[in-house]
């Protein structure tokens, strides 16, 4: 058959796949620009003319505005807006699941650092000296502090319209009565921790001349932000234009809009671009933070250690806004067992609100302090039992085909049994006693205090099981683009999302998937904005499952595409065709070159993927038939060494294995799980906001401590790969497990050291010392 327009057939067939697909670790493309330090993060963007904005905040937890008075700063040379409430455009309120936040505050503020005006000046110490001179006189309120007391006590002032409870959810199961022959009990409480991220908030606007503005930004949820920000502005969608720029971490306190709002008023009402970047202080009081939380715990089992009820109240303070608080109240319901079966379950779980710091998003969101408390839990009933503590989990634990308290059934695998054995098989380190020590290796020898004496030993285990993506009923989706070209005369694949890049890796597995589904090595990524559909969060461990399962789909698209061209040009039987190599491989035996089959007619296609449907929990009873549309569970081993005589802990070491379902990038895999770890060995030993009558006491990385080097300690790896049969590849999310299990994990380690009956993290020299 002649094709005059044809490009050229062979017979040969191509052996070579295209590397860098799913399964290989291609290095990132950004990381030699990151090491190098040459990488543009949002604090670098500059614009022409550029002004700079900065914000007046609250002094006092809970104050009543009587007057503000900007005329003295509005004097001030070089300083070109000074905005209050009234300066607002459109409605003075936002908030990610409940519009509870003011903009700008009116009449009271409800926390420390709350926002009350703006500036833009020509110069950031111009702004700092306005700021100054305006004159905010206020009547300060007795604060509301204590959370459990917020649930229960109507004497104490509401600090919302509908009251100081965002959500209460309980969970019944079985008998919520039943009694056991081991019962143990304690209240457990979890300090306020933050995300810590380097680089600190930041935003460049532009205003445009059709009336809107552009925003250059870090942020984990384009969209989000962007509804939000034209609500407050009264402008259209179409006018309110976001762009990703470099981020320097997020860990979930990008979710919550910060400057976002406040630059684009500026840059609106003085029709110049303005930049804003918080510095450490502020970014401290202009982000939100870690629930701290109050879990009461009741565990009853057999004398032969099987599991017969779990009883719980846990109280989580939201601070002054709601923010993700009614996620997080969801989470810790209906994971609050652990990965384990329990036939009879009574949970209640409140979120409250307070006059503290606001509380929201971060790794493990609302995870992680049941996980802390249930760990604990299960150490201490397998010291009631005289069993070995992980014997008393293995035989407790959940398998594929059980069901949640929650009533959903488990439908893919769940391998918590096996993670725990693959632990107890990874070789411990040396002992403590072994000599010769290296006196920089013991709790505390970086600064010479000790040479091992009152030096002990701790092993500590946990497993814990972590939801992945959104929950209860949310339409949970995310929007890809992809286009397939020529460029430079080689075919090139361009994908377009609006995915949140915030460090976890995802413009690689995005290349990975477009390598794997079109059979190209060259992939570009199309920088994240608001000019394609949403993306979702860049949270929840769910952007690789869900904008992954959006990019897969959307190349499928291409491909097909590309086979119905090659089928109507040459005869070929789509159903035989495949891309591999740049090249159109024909069950005939023929190889097509994809340059020539493109020519100048590029292949572009849009989808949306969404995951399997999700249900509320009832408001009564908790029970749902799916409340969570994937599980992940990860487990750790912790051995420390701890200083009884000056309180010092050293996590010697800090192993994990941990079920990903498909390694989508091994080495990024394993490098999230280290990343993980350690911010949960903080929260374990160093990390907690410390906050008195509302105040925030240690806002600054010399006071809030976070794990470096050299407290980082190795750490074992094995990666499971039990496919989810419900996921794009069988993925299932990784970021956050780790963070959740290491904490209960290097706390348990310490409690085996000590014989101390710890129930508080960060644990403290204070605890170890008992001063």
């Amino acid at each position: 058959m002649s094709h005059p327009t044809s490009p050229a057939r062979t017979s040969q067939r191509l052996d070579e796949a295209v590397t860098g697909g799913i399964g290989d670790s291609p290095l990132r493309p950004d990381s030699a620009l990151k090491v190098t330090g040459e990488y543009a993060y949002s604090s670098d963007l500059w614009a022409e003319d550029m002004l700079w904005g900065s914000t007046l905040r609250s002094p006092h937890p809970y104050a009543r505005i009587s007057s503000l008075d900007i005329s003295e700063a509005l004097k001030q040379p070089g300083v070109h807006a000074v905005l209050t409430h009234q300066d607002v455009p459109g409605e003075n309120v936002y908030g990610l699941k409940v519009s509870d936040t003011p903009v700008l505050a009116e009449d009271i503020v409800r926390y420390q650092g709350e926002p009350v005006a703006l500036v833009a000046a020509d110069h950031p110490e111009t702004a700092r000296r306005a700021l100054a001179k305006i004159v905010v006189e206020y009547e300060v309120l007795e604060p509301v502090t204590d959370p459990e007391r917020a649930a229960h006590d109507d004497t104490l002032p509401k600090l919302h319209p509908e009251g100081n409870i965002v959500r209460y959810q309980p969970v019944v199961k079985g008998d919520p009565e039943a009694e056991a022959e081991v019962v143990v009990s304690d209240v457990y409480t979890m300090g306020m921790q933050d995300q810590a991220f380097l680089g600190p908030e930041s935003g460049l606007a532009i205003p445009d001349e059709d009336g809107g503005v552009d925003l250059f930004l870090a942020t984990q949820w384009l969209h989000v932000d962007q509804r939000q920000t034209a609500h407050a502005l009264g402008l259209p969608l179409e006018k309110v234009r976001f762009t990703m720029s470099g981020v320097g971490g997020a860990f979930g306190g990008r979710e919550d809009l910060s400057m976002q709002i406040h630059c684009c008023m500026l840059a609106l009402h003085t029709g110049r671009p303005v930049k804003m970047v918080y510095n450490r202080l502020e970014s401290f009081y202009g982000h939100v933070h870690r629930h701290p939380a109050k879990m009461y715990y009741e565990h009853g089992a057999t004398k032969d250690g099987k599991l017969v009820y779990v009883k719980a109240r846990m109280y989580f303070d939201g601070g002054a806004y709601a923010s993700k608080t009614p996620v997080v109240v969801s989470n810790a319901t209906s994971l609050g067992t652990g990965p384990y079966v329990v036939p009879n379950v009574r949970i209640e779980g409140w979120g409250l609100y307070t006059n503290n710091p606001p509380c929201g998003a971060m790794r493990g969101l609302g995870a992680v302090q049941p996980a802390f408390a249930y760990e604990l839990q299960m150490d201490k009933l397998a010291a009631a039992l005289e069993m070995d503590p992980v014997r008393l989990r293995q035989l407790n634990a959940v398998e594929e085909g059980d069901s949640l308290h929650t009533g959903q059934v488990l439908d893919s695998p769940a391998p918590v049994a096996e993670l725990l054995a693959r632990l107890e098989r990874m070789p411990l380190p040396p002992g403590c006693t072994d000599l010769p020590r290296d006196v920089r290796t013991l709790p505390g020898g970086l600064s010479n205090t000790s040479h091992g004496e009152g030096v002990i030993r701790g092993v500590g285990y946990s497993v814990i099981i972590k939801n992945v993506s959104y929950a209860e009923g949310v339409d949970d989706y995310s929007t890809a683009r992809v286009r397939l070209e020529v460029i430079g005369g080689a075919p090139v694949a361009l994908v377009h999302t609006a995915a949140a890049e915030v460090g976890q890796g995802l413009i690689t597995v995005h290349q990975q998937i477009a390598r794997t589904e079109l059979g190209v090595e060259r992939v570009t990524i199309h920088p994240a904005d608001t000019n394609i559909g949403d993306a979702g969060s860049s949270s929840a461990s769910r952007q690789t499952y869900i904008t992954g399962g959006a990019v897969r789909e959307a190349c499928t698209a291409v491909r097909e595409a590309v086979f119905e061209r090659v089928a109507r040009r040459f005869g070929e039987d789509p159903a035989g065709l495949s891309l591999t190599g740049g090249k159109v491989v024909c069950a005939s035996g023929a190889v097509l070159d994809l340059v020539e089959v493109l020519g100048e007619e590029p292949v572009e296609e849009t989808r949306e993927y969404h995951h399997l449907q999700t249900y509320k929990m009832d408001p009564v009873t908790g029970q749902s038939r799916r409340v969570h549309v994937q599980h992940a569970y990860a487990a750790h081993r912790a051995v420390v060494e701890v200083d009884t005589e000056l309180g010092l802990v050293k996590v010697v070491q800090l192993d994990c294995a941990q079920d990903v379902g498909k390694a989508v990038n091994p080495d990024a895999v394993v490098g999230q799980i280290q990343g993980g770890s350690t911010q949960g060995l903080g929260l374990a030993v160093m990390e907690e906001i410390k906050v008195k009558d509302g105040k925030i006491r240690n806002p600054s990385f010399t006071d809030y401590l976070i794990p470096t080097i050299l407290d980082t300690p190795p750490m074992r790896i094995e990666v499971l790969e039990r496919a989810d049969p419900h996921s794009p590849y069988g993925v299932r999310g990784v970021g956050e497990p780790p963070t959740i299990s290491a904490t209960p994990a290097v706390v348990n380690a310490i409690r085996n050291a000590t014989g101390l009956n710890l129930t508080h993290t960060p644990v403290s020299p204070e605890q170890l010392c008992g001063s």
